[in-house]
């Protein structure tokens, strides 16, 4: 019996990939009696839209989905992010990060920059300094060196079999930033064991996310769910569908007289409609 979550951002109108995880999420849950959930993931206040959210649940229902109990708010949350943030502040597990894009950028150009690394260190090691902390905008980032020395490598099980995260899979994550009580990867480690959800199941895209998700469960000591990352939807050319890009939406498709429970039953079934092609990455 799986508990599954359906966990989309409301920035924009679902679109077919969107109908595919939801789909699959659905059906993994109903086929041992297990529960599958919404998660609104609206921590980004620059980007969620109300209506947006109002959409997503219009779209489960004409692809004929439905969740168990009321969709969980992220940003009803922040306490529990807090929470956790707070338990790895006081193991000495983070630190503050006064970085700007920008001046990551630099860095990594520069020639004493790891080009390898998605974040040089900068800050990693900075003597604390609770003033700048009160008047400067800072994230919150993962010391993965002393992340890893205290939980180890991560593994963690996919239907496809086991996988051990990599040194090279994980970095200095932001864990909360200037703008959001916390990054994706905190609230969704929180809320999964929250809920109780004990198969993920998302896109090809976001395998690279497992490992540093995994070593927060081992940090906070919270439940190690199993993974299964499927297939991307894209358009026939292989170009990803993306909100950003005005990929064709649910609703056009609804409008134009596509049959929503059809639509998923064909997804499932690996059948997709005219204009479209399957990736694994």
């Amino acid at each position: 019996m799986s508990t599954t979550r359906f966990a989309p951002s409301p920035t924009g109108r679902l679109h077919l990939g969107h109908a595919f995880s939801a789909a699959i999420g659905h059906a993994r849950a109903r086929a041992g009696g297990g529960r599958f959930l919404l998660r609104i993931e609206d921590l980004d206040p620059t980007r969620s839209r109300p209506e947006f959210v109002a959409g997503i649940e219009e779209d489960l229902r004409w692809l004929g989905l439905k969740w168990d109990g009321e969709p969980l708010v992220q940003s009803k949350r922040t306490e529990h992010y807090a929470a956790a943030l707070e338990q790895l502040k006081d193991r000495g597990l983070v630190y503050p990060c006064f970085c700007t894009r920008a001046d990551i950028a630099a860095s990594l150009t520069a020639p004493h920059g790891d080009a390898g690394s998605s974040y040089p260190g900068t800050c990693r090691g900075l003597p604390d300094d609770p003033a700048r902390r009160e008047t400067t905008p800072h994230s919150w980032r993962l010391d993965c060196g002393k992340a890893l020395a205290s939980a180890g490598l991560p593994s963690w099980q996919e239907e496809s079999g086991r996988f051990t995260a990599s040194k090279s899979g994980i970095g200095d994550a932001i864990l909360a930033r200037k703008d959001a009580p916390a990054s994706y990867h905190l609230s969704c480690v929180v809320d999964d064991a929250d809920c109780g959800v004990t198969l993920v199941v998302r896109g090809a895209d976001l395998r690279p996310s497992t490992p540093i998700q995994r070593l927060l469960q081992e940090l906070l000591g919270l439940p190690a769910p199993t993974y299964l990352h499927h297939p991307l939807v894209t358009h026939a050319d292989g170009r990803r569908l993306a909100k950003r890009d005005l990929a064709p939406t649910l609703a056009a498709m609804r409008e134009a007289g596509t049959d929503g429970a059809e639509l998923a039953a064909d997804l499932l079934a690996g059948k997709l409609p005219l204009g479209f092609a399957w990736s694994e990455a």
